[in-house]
This record gives C-alpha cells, sequence and structure tokens, in this order.
C-alpha cells in the first residue's frame, strides 16, 4: 500500500428502534496518516451520509415479538431505494434499541438483517453502547471536541433515554434509563389506553395513578405523567436519586465527577424539545398514539429552567442510525495479520493479561497470559476470546518471539479449547507476531491486529478484510468508556 493511498469503504447503518426503523448509507474514507517512511497508519478520515431512508413504525407482533419478515422487506426495499447490493457493503451495524431490544425475538432480528444485507460487523444492543453511538450521531462527541467541554446527549426514543457524557470528544460516563414517549400507547380514534408497559406501571403506582388498556384517557393524568417522567430524566443528570429514578434505571448512574454545562437531546422526542410545539388538546398529545409531544413540551420546560446550556444537535431522530452506520466502524491495517476465511467475527470478549508492562521471559508471559485466560474459561465459556496487549513499551524482535512462545504454549495447554488464536495490540506488530505465531502453530487459526486501544471487558467485531486485504474493520464494543479506536 503506498503512503498516499486511500480507500472506500461503504457502511451501512441500521436502527430498529422501539418506535421507528431506519437506515443510512455512509461512505468512509480510509487513509494513512503516517508521513514519509514511517511504519502506515490507517485511519477513517472522512465520512459523508450518502443515503437516508424513509422513517418506518417498528413492525411488531403483539407486546413482544418483531414481525422479522416486516423488518426484512423495509431493509430489502431500502437497499433498492439506496441502488446498492449486499455485496456493495463493506461494513455497517444492525442497532435494536430501546423496549425493541428486549422484545423475545431481539437477537434473532439482528443476525436475520446483518445476513441479509451483508458482513456486517456488528449485530448489537443495549443502553450503555446506545448512547455512545446517538452521542456520536447527534454531533455532542464532536462539539465537545471542539469546544473542549463535557456535554450530555440524551437520546430520548420511545422505550428509553440514553445519556451519554462527552468530554473532549470522547465519552466519559454513561446510562440508560426506562423513560420513552411510548411507555404508554393509545387508540386515537376511541381515546382509550391501548398498552401500559413495565416501566409505565411504576411510575403510575409512584404518582398513585391506575391506568390500564381500554380505559378512557384523561389530560391531566398525562401531564402528570410526562413531568414526572421529565423530572427523572432531570434528576441523573443533577445526581437526585429518588425512589422511582433508581427504580428505572437500566445501568449504574452517572458518577457525575465531571462539569457538565451543556445538554443536546436527539431521539424521536428531541423535536419536541425545540421546537416550541405546544400539546394543548388530547388530540394534540396523542397524535402519533403515545406520549412522545408531550414529554417533549415537559422536558423543553425542565432544561429552560435548569442551570444547563441546551444545545442544538445536527441530528435528532436520526443520530443512533447516523451514528451506526458512520461511527461505530474504525479500521487496523497495514501491519496486521489474519485468517480471513474465519471472519467476520461478533462479540468476542477481550483479556488484558498485562496491567502496565510485559514480563521478559515466555515462562513469566506465559503465567499471566494463563491465570487472564484461566478466569475466563472458568466461566464454563468455550468461546473465542482476544487477548488485548495494551503496553506501550517497546518491543525487540525477541520480546515479541517471547510473546508468541508464550501464547502457543498457552493455547497447547487447552487441550478442550479449539478456537483461533486472536490478538488485538496497541502498537504497530500485528504482522511480525502473527507470522511468528503461523510459524510455531501452523494449524491455528490466527488473527492479529493493532492500532487498537482496548481494556478489559471490551468487546470486538472483526469484519472481512477488505481494500485488496489490507485492512480489515473493527468495533469496540466498551459498556462504559470509549477508547480512541471505538
Amino acid at each position: 500500500m503506498n503512503d498516499d493511498s486511500s480507500y472506500k469503504i461503504k457502511s451501512v447503518g441500521i436502527d430498529i428502534g422501539t418506535t421507528t426503523t431506519q437506515m443510512i448509507v455512509s461512505d468512509l474514507t480510509v487513509r494513512n496518516i503516517s508521513p514519509g517512511s514511517l511504519v502506515p497508519r490507517l485511519k477513517i478520515t472522512d465520512k459523508a451520509v450518502r443515503y437516508k431512508s424513509n422513517i418506518y413504525f417498528t413492525p411488531l407482533k403483539g407486546d413482544c415479538l418483531v414481525d422479522e419478515e416486516a423488518i426484512a422487506k423495509i431493509i430489502s426495499s431500502e437497499y433498492q431505494n439506496a441502488g446498492i447490493a449486499p455485496s456493495d457493503v463493506d461494513t455497517g451495524a444492525v442497532i435494536i434499541t430501546g423496549e425493541t431490544a428486549k422484545k423475545e425475538n431481539a437477537r434473532r432480528i439482528s443476525q436475520k438483517i446483518a445476513n441479509l444485507v451483508g458482513n456486517f460487523v456488528v449485530a448489537a444492543a443495549g443502553g450503555n453502547l446506545e448512547s455512545v453511538i446517538a452521542g456520536k450521531g447527534s454531533g455532542a462527541a464532536e462539539y465537545s471536541r471542539l469546544n473542549h467541554c463535557v456535554v450530555a446527549n440524551i437520546d430520548i426514543g420511545g422505550g428509553t433515554a440514553n445519556i451519554g457524557i462527552f468530554g473532549n470528544g470522547q465519552v466519559i460516563d454513561s446510562c440508560c434509563i426506562n423513560i420513552g414517549g411510548r411507555l404508554l400507547e393509545f387508540d386515537k380514534t376511541t381515546q382509550t389506553i391501548a398498552y401500559v408497559s413495565k416501566p409505565m406501571e411504576k411510575i403510575c403506582r409512584h404518582l398513585g395513578l391506575s391506568l390500564c388498556p381500554g380505559t378512557m384517557i384523561e389530560l391531566s393524568a398525562l401531564h402528570t405523567l410526562a413531568e414526572r417522567m421529565a423530572e427523572v430524566i432531570r434528576d441523573h443528570l443533577v445526581g437526585k436519586k429518588t425512589l422511582l429514578s433508581q427504580e428505572l434505571l437500566m445501568t449504574k448512574s452517572l458518577r457525575l465527577d465531571y462539569p457538565l454545562a451543556f445538554i443536546m437531546a436527539s431521539g424521536g422526542v428531541a423535536d419536541y424539545i425545540y421546537h416550541d410545539i405546544r400539546a394543548d388538546t388530547l388530540d394534540d398529545v396523542i397524535e402519533f398514539g403515545d406520549m412522545g409531544p408531550l414529554l417533549g413540551e415537559k422536558l423543553r420546560r425542565i432544561f429552560h429552567n435548569s442551570s444547563f446550556t441546551l444545545l442544538k444537535p445536527k441530528e435528532t431522530i436520526r443520530a443512533t442510525v447516523i451514528g451506526a452506520g458512520a461511527q461505530t466502524v474504525d479500521v487496523s491495517g497495514s501491519t496486521i495479520y489474519v485468517d480471513n476465511d474465519i471472519l467476520p467475527l461478533k462479540n468476542v470478549p477481550v483479556i488484558i493479561p498485562f496491567i502496565d508492562t510485559i514480563p521478559d521471559t515466555a515462562d513469566s508471559i506465559g503465567t499471566a497470559i494463563k491465570n487472564a485466560v484461566g478466569n475466563y474459561l472458568e466461566q464454563g465459556i468455550n468461546e473465542c476470546f482476544a487477548i488485548g496487549l495494551t503496553s506501550q513499551q517497546y518491543l525487540s524482535f525477541r520480546r515479541i518471539k517471547e510473546i508468541a512462545k508464550a501464547i502457543v504454549r498457552v493455547w497447547n495447554e487447552l487441550t478442550e479449547y479449539r478456537q483461533p488464536i486472536i490478538v488485538a495490540i496497541e502498537q504497530d506488530y500485528g504482522k511480525v507476531l502473527g507470522q511468528t505465531l503461523h510459524l510455531l502453530c501452523p494449524k491455528t487459526e490466527i488473527i492479529c491486529i493493532d492500532q487498537l486501544c482496548v481494556c478489559d471487558g471490551d468487546y470486538i467485531d472483526i469484519g472481512k478484510a477488505i481494500a485488496g486485504g489490507t485492512v480489515v474493520p473493527v468495533v469496540i464494543k466498551t459498556l462504559v468508556f470509549e477508547t480512541d479506536q471505538r
């Protein structure tokens, strides 16, 4: 690969949310950013959204199932509209979010869609990951980087409010709350309640209200509910712990050990926060069959009366899907070693055997790796994992050979474990380590990728090699903290 070479990657993002489903197509540019004769360092230097789908109501079968066939038809139709085929797509993300992630067939849906539309790197769901993706898609991460400040992005959909805290471009904290515009659904024709979610039952219990399907809607009760829901979101931003706010928390609380002054809001409810759209009548409130407009109005008033500065994002309802398609993926390349036949790999846990420095000898290196791997395998898991080498110390070829010997020795001792050797490295020696491992262990499949900063407890997804085999797309998924390479 020449120093001035660049490659185009086509990425697709799909967000299947509580209320809506949508898709985007992005073009990512991979370029060598190292000058002159230095070891090439590949980065995604440009991200451009080329196509935005229509926004669809997420099709459901009852309360517990996503309509798989209907979702597949939507995505297939949008592929045709975008003028692309699965073979045109290099990478992407299917994100099942909010209450939809709790549906009985959510995991099966994500896998089916991923198989339908190409070799996607990740099919994922979860509040903390969604907080990160939405905050990148909305522009909160970029605003914090450009202005050297801390910004909270609150992504409020139908079932959850995902809060991502960004400082200088990096996510530093996150949480997920069971608050959203579709926790209560209505029959607009009869003006009766059609569905009451479990989180809404908790809110009603705290307010002394009783709501059940088939009963008439009282506007005053809806105002009371929406105001309390907005207060719960505010409580988490200021560190006020109430019984209800803790019951609706789906993750750990925000640490709030940073100066938070700015707030952005994204998601389906956000438009009602930024626009003075009044919900005075019952018809106004239940226009979309849920509480989204009223919840947005209450949040707008709370934020305007708070000490926070409310910033307007680049994207509101499309923030998560844009984040999924253009912001989740990074690349490892130039100095990598991969057996491409076993890719893509998804949800590979990362094990960090060394905290600061890598020991000098194969024996001491092997002991540390064996202890770390043993803790993982004791859980009864016989799936592949990645060894994370995060040390910044200089490694000679002799030291790299010692590392390779230690890894092979541990693999040979794991007689019941027949999985590929996967190593994620911070420095640029993936190729030499991979080649050395192959010489020592020629019958074992090997993946050595570098230029990645991973942490213990991370999960990585590795896509098939692209750009002539020089690059693999990688997604690093961390529950709370983000690395530079996410």
